[in-house]
C-alpha cells in the first residue's frame, strides 16, 4: 500500500491550499515553540479567516472577553485576533481554576507559561468546551457514550495530583515509552513530549477499562511537510538532523528501544517509513498519539492509570474542510480516509465535533456554557 511506502506523486487534481498549522509539536507534543507557528507557515484557510473574522468581531461587539482588547502580540506583531490579555480567552466560570490547575500540575502554556492571548488556540477551546464539567461524573459519562455506547462508568484520573477529577488535560505516561526525553529528563505536561490535549478513564460494560485520549483541533490545517527529512537549526541543510532524531524515536531497532511502528498491533507496517504517511501531519500526531496509548496498555501493570483497551477521539469541527477534505498528495485521499488505511482496527478511532461531543450534556444545568461556546465556537459565519 503507498501510504506506507514511497510517498506517491500528487494526483492531478486541484489541491486545497496548504495552510498555517499551529504545529502540536511545539505546544503539546513539545517542540521548540516552533511548531505551532512558524515552519508550517501557508495560506489561510477559509475557515481559518472565517474564525478570526469572528473573533474580531466578537472582541469588539460582545461582552465574551469582557472587555479584554484586541492589538495582543503573536510572532513578534499586534494581531486584531489576539487579545491584550490571554487570561481573557478562558471561559469566566474556569479561568482562575484552570490557571492553578496547571501551575499546581506542572503543565505547560501553548506558547508560553501563561494562557495564550490567541482567540483560535485550539488548546484554549479544548479547555473551555471540557473542563466545566470536569468533576461532574454524570455529565462526562454523557461525552463518554458519544465516543462508544457501551461505556457505563468514568473513573478518576488520580495522575492528576492537584484537583484530580474525570478529565485530565495535556496528559502524558508515567514513563516515557517513546524515547522522546533526552537521558535524565522527566517528561513535562505539554511541552517536548506526546501529551494528550484531554483524556476520559472509562469502564465498558464488559467491565474493561479504556483510555479515551482526545486530540482537540480548531482551525489547524497542514501543508505536505515531511518531519522525517526535517533540518535541525545551526546544522549543514539536508543533514535531516531532526527528521533522524524522530525516524530514530519510532522506527529504529536498537538495544535502547524496539521499533515502535512495526511493534504495534494497530498501525500498519510499513516498507520505507521515512517517506511513509507517518510523518507527514496530521497523521505523525495521530501516530504519536496512537503509539503513546498502546505503550500505556502495555505498561498497565506499572502505571498508575492501568487500562486494556483504548479509543482515540479526533475532536474536528465539521466546518473545517480545509483539514477534514484536503486531497494529500501521497494518497490522493481525505484525512480520515488517508489516516483509516493505516489502522488495523477502525473502532478505535472516531471523529466527533465538538458540538456533537456535548450534544447530550444537560443544557439546563450548563445554559451558560452551551451559549458561550454556541456564540464563540459553533457558529460559523
Amino acid at each position: 500500500m503507498y501510504l506506507c511506502g514511497n510517498v506517491r506523486q500528487p494526483p492531478a487534481i486541484a489541491k486545497p491550499p496548504d495552510v498555517m498549522r499551529h504545529s502540536m509539536e511545539q505546544y503539546r507534543y513539545g517542540r521548540d515553540l516552533q511548531k505551532h507557528e512558524t515552519k508550517n507557515l501557508t495560506t489561510m484557510s477559509r475557515y481559518q479567516e472565517s474564525e478570526r473574522t469572528k473573533a474580531i468581531e466578537l472582541i469588539e461587539n460582545s461582552e465574551l472577553f469582557e472587555g479584554s482588547k484586541s492589538g495582543g502580540k503573536f510572532m513578534g506583531e499586534k494581531r486584531p485576533f489576539v487579545l491584550s490579555n490571554g487570561d481573557y480567552n478562558l471561559y469566566k466560570p474556569i479561568r482562575e481554576e484552570v490557571k492553578t490547575y496547571f501551575q499546581k500540575n506542572d503543565i505547560s502554556w501553548w506558547g508560553g507559561r501563561k494562557p495564550t492571548p490567541h482567540t483560535l488556540s485550539s488548546q484554549i477551546a479544548c479547555l473551555n468546551h471540557l473542563y466545566p464539567i470536569r468533576k461532574d461524573k454524570s455529565e462526562v459519562l454523557k461525552i463518554v457514550q458519544i465516543i462508544c455506547e457501551d461505556m457505563i462508568d468514568v473513573l478518576e484520573i488520580t495522575t492528576d495530583k492537584f484537583l484530580p477529577a474525570y478529565i485530565a488535560f495535556e496528559a502524558v505516561s508515567d514513563t516515557d515509552y517513546l524515547n522522546e526525553c533526552k537521558e535524565g529528563q522527566k517528561l513535562t505536561r505539554g511541552s517536548n513530549c506526546t501529551s494528550i490535549d484531554a483524556l476520559i478513564y472509562a469502564e465498558h460494560k464488559n467491565g474493561r477499562k479504556y483510555l479515551l485520549p482526545i486530540e482537540w483541533k480548531y482551525t489547524e490545517h497542514y501543508n505536505n511537510a515531511n518531519k522525517a527529512v526535517e533540518d535541525r537549526k545551526g546544522e549543514p541543510k539536508g543533514t535531516n538532523g531532526k527528521g533522524n532524531e524522530r525516524l530514530d524515536r519510532y522506527v529504529s531497532d536498537n538495544h535502547n528501544h524496539p521499533n515502535l511502528i512495526s511493534n504495534s498491533k494497530q498501525l500498519t507496517k510499513c516498507n520505507d517509513y521515512k517517506s511513509s504517511v507517518y510523518f507527514l501531519e496530521p497523521f505523525y500526531q495521530l501516530m504519536r498519539q496512537t503509539l503513546w496509548a498502546e505503550q500505556m496498555i502495555a505498561h498497565r501493570n506499572t502505571e498508575e492509570i492501568s487500562a486494556v483497551d483504548f479509543i482515540h477521539s479526533h475532536i474536528i469541527p465539521q466546518e473545517n474542510s480545509d483539514l477534514l477534505n484536503k486531497v494529500y498528495p501521497y494518497s490522493g485521499k481525505t484525512m480520515e480516509a488517508t489516516w483509516r488505511e493505516c489502522l488495523q482496527d477502525q473502532s478505535k478511532y472516531k471523529i466527533i465535533s465538538p458540538e456533537d461531543l456535548l450534544a447530550n450534556i444537560d443544557y439546563n444545568k450548563y445554559a451558560g456554557l452551551k451559549e458561550y461556546l454556541r456564540e464563540r465556537y459553533w457558529e460559523f459565519k
